[in-house]
């Protein structure tokens, strides 16, 4: 940044008297930032350079109360405070002085004025619920969404047909304002039209002036396999539209899957809580178990005891993007009956008795540790 005593004089810059007029003064800089604009001298830092210091000049000298301290004081009346321009880039420029940059001569060498990038329309989301057969095996889905389209009645223009938006008298079209106290200087969006540049004076009767109606939207999606619950899958440009002609937004598809009934997931596996007899825990036996390719054949050990996981390898959930399947787990409990045939209870009785003359070791170790708890307490 160059120090006052390196910068030079603005009226020299722009090359006008002191007593120039602001036509006058706004003719000068029109021309210089012509000559010294950017796209028209690619690559070239010195005319970057004089196209800044020609901005610098015409921000001071088109501002009345910034104009009258530079006459009195030079640039010392500007150093130390917000009157003094500071451009952190040549975009900063283009913002600043749209209304300069908008002129026919500009849009005629140049494509028309540099702006802000278009902001591009909100997203939206939307929630699909599967079952977990659904989303082990992917499927093809049809999501019901709400979004906005450009109104019919009005073409998007929000004003009733026959009557067009009025360009604001608040910003003159700008959109923006520049609000000055003293030293200070501050540009912000108009008040008035919110930055639109134009005020509806006769609103469209079916969107009420927005421009947008409500639509209700139905669109197919391919749900891959092995999807989790919570998963967000991207419809790109389903979203809202742009309101300043931008991209639009996406939707965004989050899956939900319902509880089952005999399995539970974690990650890639699939747990499954089988229930047995006390014979087939203690002999050992071959039993059926639900899975999601149908049913399995299972053998269970002798003397499983309750609690005990048996993995059947790659009978789990997919991977998504993957060849891979996790694994069912089965989880088999000891179910106690509780309605006993004459014949149960008979059979019962006699391995009762049978267990009380053969104390295995475990429960011996047990009965002893409680005999000496009592003992002691």
């Amino acid at each position: 940044m160059a120090t006052m005593a390196q910068k030079r004089d603005y009226y020299e810059v722009l090359g006008v008297d002191r007593s120039a007029s602001d036509k006058e003064i706004a003719d000068a800089y029109r021309k210089l930032a012509l000559k010294y604009h950017p796209d028209r001298n690619p690559g070239d830092e010195e005319a970057v350079a004089k196209f800044k210091e020609a901005s610098e000049a015409f921000e001071v000298l088109s501002n009345k109360e910034k104009r009258a301290l530079y006459d009195r004081y030079g640039h010392a009346g500007l150093e130390g405070a917000a009157a003094a321009p500071q451009f952190r880039d040549v975009g900063d420029i283009f913002d600043a002085f749209s209304d300069i940059f908008s002129d026919s001569i500009f849009a005629e060498f140049f494509g028309g004025p540099r702006r802000r990038r278009a902001r591009r329309g909100a997203d939206i989301r939307c929630e699909l619920v599967l079952d977990l057969e659904e989303a082990a095996r992917g499927v093809t889905k049809e999501v019901v969404f709400d979004r906005h389209q450009e109104c019919g009645h009005c073409r998007g223009s929000g004003a009733r047909p026959g009557t067009a938006p009025q360009r604001c008298p608040y910003c003159g079209g700008s959109g923006r304002v520049v609000q000055s106290a003293g030293f200070f200087s501050m540009q912000s969006t108009c008040p008035n039209c919110h930055g639109a540049g134009v005020v509806i004076r006769h609103p469209c009767p079916q969107c009420r002036g927005s421009g947008m109606v409500p639509r209700r939207v139905r669109r197919e999606v391919k749900i891959p396999p092995g999807v989790d619950d919570g998963t967000r899958l991207r419809l790109a440009g389903e979203g809202e539209p742009s309101p300043a002609g931008g991209p639009p937004g996406d939707c965004y598809v989050f899956i939900r899957i319902r509880p089952h009934p005999l399995f539970e997931r974690e990650g890639q596996h699939l747990l499954c809580r089988v229930p047995i007899g006390y014979a087939q825990a203690a002999l050992g036996a071959t039993i059926e178990v639900p899975s999601l390719d149908g049913r399995q054949k299972l053998e269970i050990p002798r003397g499983t005891q309750s609690g005990d996981v048996f993995r059947l390898a790659g009978k789990g959930m997919p991977s998504p993007g993957a060849r891979s399947r996790g694994d069912l787990l089965v989880q088999v409990f000891i179910e106690v009956p509780k309605r006993l045939t004459p014949e149960h209870q008979r059979v019962l009785r006699e391995l009762a008795d049978i267990e009380n003359e053969n104390v295995s070791p475990e429960r011996e170790s047990f009965f002893q540790k409680l005999k000496r708890y009592f003992q002691t307490g």
